[in-house]
C-alpha cells in the first residue's frame, strides 16, 4: 500500500544528516530538531501555533483536554472513520455522538450534524477522510451558530487546499478551534515511528496545550494543569524536517496517480471512483479508495492479493457497531449512507513511489476481475 524503502531512498542523504546531528548532539526530547520542525510547519499551514506532540491520537486527546471539555458533554464525529477519533472522546468520558456521512466524500454529513445538536453538545470533530477536506464553510457556520467548538481531524489530510466560496485557500487543519494530525509513517506526511502534531491559532489554547504535552509543566517541578507525557521525540524530529520541503511534491504524486487511476476506470460502470469536491488539491489522497457495485467486494480483495498487489478496506464496520461504542441511542436507520460504504469500498496502493507501470497492472487486474 506504501513504499517508503524507494521514498527513503530520494532523500537518504538528508534524512541520514538530520539524524546524525540529533545523535551527536544527544538532544533527544525537546531538541533543536524538534523547534526547527515546528517552526518550519507552521510557516508551511500559515498557522500561529504548531504543538508537537508523541501521535496524532495523543493529538485529539489533548485538543479536546486543552479546550476544558467535561464529562457528559457530546462532542459529534463521523461513523465513518478510525476508532481514535471516537477513541479520546470516550477515554475522556465524553460522550460520542455519531452521524452518517455524505454518500460520494464520505465526509461528514452536514444536515446529520444539525439534526444531532441537542443543549449539550459541545464540540464537532470532523474528519478529513482519505485526504478530502470536509464542508469546513459550513461547519464552522453550524459551530457559530450553536457556539460550539471545531476540532479538525486532519490525520489523513495535511498539505490539502481547503477553496471557500470567495476563492480564499487555506490549509486543511487552520480552520477550526484547534486540529489534530498524526505523522505515523505511512501518512502523507510520516516519521519513521509514531509522531504527531496539534494546531491552532488561538494564543491561549496553545499555550495551555504546551503544558499539558508536557505533564503540566511550564517550569520544571511546577504543574500548572492536569497534564500527559507527549512528546515528538528528536530523530522522529529530524526525518520530518527533512520531509516537509517535499510534503507538496508528495502530495502532487499522489493527485497525479489518482489522476490516472480514474482515467483507467473511467468506463467501468461497477466502479464509482473518488468524487472531488471543489479544487484538485482539495484531496491529497491519502487513500484511493474505490465504491465496487454489483460485484463482490470481499471477492474482488483476495483476488488482488493472490496476484500480489496489496489493496485495504477501511472501513469494514461503522463505529456504530463497534463492540466499544455500542450505544441503544443509534438506530440503524441513521447510518443507511455508512452502512452501504462498508459494504462497497475498497483502497488500492497509494503512495509517491507508483510509476505507470504499477498503476498500469493494478488496474488490468482489477479491471479483469469485475468483466471476467
Amino acid at each position: 500500500m506504501v513504499d517508503l524503502k524507494s521514498q527513503y531512498a530520494r532523500i537518504k542523504d538528508v534524512v541520514n544528516e538530520s539524524i546524525q546531528e540529533v545523535l551527536e548532539t544527544t538532544a533527544f526530547v525537546n531538541g533543536p530538531k524538534v523547534h526547527e520542525f515546528q517552526k518550519n510547519l507552521e510557516q508551511y499551514l500559515n498557522v500561529k501555533h504548531v504543538i508537537p506532540c508523541a501521535n496524532g491520537t495523543d493529538a485529539l486527546q489533548i485538543a479536546m483536554m486543552g479546550l476544558g471539555l467535561k464529562p457528559g458533554d457530546e462532542v459529534i464525529t463521523t461513523d465513518f472513520t478510525f476508532a481514535a477519533t471516537v477513541e479520546v472522546i470516550a477515554l475522556l468520558q465524553l460522550t460520542p455522538v455519531l452521524v452518517d456521512v455524505e454518500p460520494d466524500t464520505f465526509n461528514i454529513d452536514i444536515d446529520a450534524i444539525k439534526n444531532a445538536i441537542t443543549p449539550n453538545t459541545k464540540a464537532i470533530v470532523p474528519v478529513h477522510l482519505f485526504g478530502q477536506c470536509a464542508n469546513m464553510e459550513a461547519i464552522m457556520e453550524i459551530a457559530r451558530d450553536n457556539n460550539l467548538f471545531v476540532i479538525e481531524d486532519n490525520a489523513q489530510a495535511i498539505g490539502a487546499n481547503y477553496t471557500y466560496k470567495d476563492g480564499t485557500k487555506v490549509k486543511a487543519g487552520t480552520i477550526g478551534d484547534v486540529s489534530a494530525t498524526s505523522f505515523f509513517p505511512s501518512k502523507n506526511l510520516g516519521c519513521y515511528g509514531d509522531g504527531g502534531a496539534i494546531f491552532t491559532n488561538n494564543d491561549e489554547l496553545a499555550h495551555t496545550i504546551r503544558g499539558i504535552v508536557n505533564h503540566g509543566m511550564y517550569e520544571r517541578y511546577h504543574h500548572d494543569v492536569v497534564g500527559v507525557n507527549s512528546r515528538l521525540d528528536a530523530i522522529q524530529a529530524a526525518v520530518l524536517g527533512a520531509k516537509l520541503p517535499n510534503l507538496d511534491a508528495y502530495n502532487k504524486a499522489r493527485i497525479d496517480a489518482a489522476n490516472k487511476y480514474d482515467a483507467a476506470f473511467k468506463d467501468e460502470k461497477h466502479i464509482v471512483t473518488p468524487f472531488r469536491s471543489g479544487a484538485e488539491d482539495n484531496h491529497v489522497f491519502h487513500q484511493y479508495t474505490l465504491k465496487v457495485t454489483g460485484v463482490d467486494r470481499d471477492a474482488l480483495t483476495k483476488y488482488l492479493n493472490e496476484n500480489d498487489i496489496p489493496c485495504g478496506v477501511y472501513y469494514p464496520i461503522p463505529l456504530h457497531n463497534q463492540k466499544a461504542y455500542l450505544d441503544e441511542r443509534y438506530n440503524e436507520s441513521d447510518f443507511k449512507v455508512t452502512n452501504q460504504l462498508v459494504k462497497e469500498v475498497i483502497s488500492l496502493p497509494m503512495h509517491t513511489e507508483l510509476d505507470d507501470d504499477q498503476i498500469e497492472y493494478i488496474t488490468s487486474k482489477v479491471k479483469a476481475f469485475i468483466n471476467g
